[in-house]
């Protein structure tokens, strides 16, 4: 029997992309609703996302430490560029960065990995595509 709210109810299943295993909510396919959030351990150092970009909706990024016993370490360091400057920030410690729509970012390093890190990527948008912007 089918239950009254269970269309409220998502079970994520694991992905498994060139970057490993992760979760992955995409609001157009799930409740069709305004919000994604990927969910991906990082295990080992590597160059996320190469080249500069930008959105059409606000994103939220967030790396923190995977190791229930340390949660306010990181556990490694991250390269993060923000603007058309491309301003650097070291990342080191667990942090949040508020990507507002239409800002230039990245390139994205994961340039050292001591233990596994959680990088939480959430977007006010349906599903996540971007815009590459020229040099």
């Amino acid at each position: 029997m089918a239950k009254k709210y269970e269309k409220y109810v998502f079970k994520h299943p694991i992905e498994h992309g060139e970057l490993g295993p992760s979760i992955e909510f995409v609001g157009e396919k799930v409740f069709n609703s305004d919000f994604s959030l990927i969910l991906l351990p990082v295990t080992k150092p590597v160059l996320m996302e190469e080249f500069p970009h930008s959105h059409d909706f606000d994103m939220y990024v967030t790396f923190v430490g995977f190791d229930p016993n340390g949660l306010n370490e990181l556990g490694g360091e991250i390269e993060m560029y923000l603007g058309k400057e491309q301003e650097k920030y070291i990342i080191n410690t667990p942090t949040s960065v508020y990507i507002p729509k239409g800002f230039i970012h990245c390139p994205l390093n994961f340039t050292r990995v001591d233990k596994p890190i959680l990088l939480v990527h959430s977007t006010l948008a349906p599903k996540y595509y971007k815009k590459e912007t020229s040099s």
